[in-house]
């Protein structure tokens, strides 16, 4: 399934909380998102890929490091257990967002959900840093 260039509502709320923070990582990769087109997006029956493109005029990560982390979980109506969410970031840029449920299928409409970080309300910055995993 192709993208049609924008970021759904869960999409763009789950962006803004995975890469919210005070680091220059998180500063740099937040500033990508205005130049950010989706390029693609794949529904898995459990969840979805959905891939970017990020304008050339974007600030990239200083050495293009490739990494991914996600420390968002979501619960959405339609799913008993949630969902949780990696982001992958390739050579300093973000690349793709992946949502997936946890053994149930995903529902038709993702529309209504709430937010917040697997480690619950204060969220250790420099730990979620410190865990990202070489892509």
């Amino acid at each position: 399934m192709s993208g049609n260039g924008t970021l759904t509502k869960l999409e763009r709320a789950v962006l803004e909380k995975l890469l919210g923070g005070t680091s220059e990582t998180f500063r740099i990769l937040r500033g990508q998102l205005g130049s950010l087109r989706v390029i693609d997006r794949e529904l898995t029956g459990v969840g979805f890929w959905t891939s970017f493109a990020i304008g050339g005029e974007a600030e990239k990560l200083p050495g293009g490091p490739s990494f991914r982390f996600g420390d968002v979980v979501a619960d959405i109506d339609g799913l008993k257990h949630g969902a949780g969410f990696d982001l992958l970031v390739e050579d300093g840029s973000l690349r793709m967002l992946e949502g997936y449920s946890f053994d149930e299928p995903w529902p038709d409409n993702a529309d209504h959900f709430t937010l917040h970080y697997d480690s619950g309300a204060d969220r250790d910055e420099a730990a979620v840093v410190a865990s990202f995993t070489p892509a």
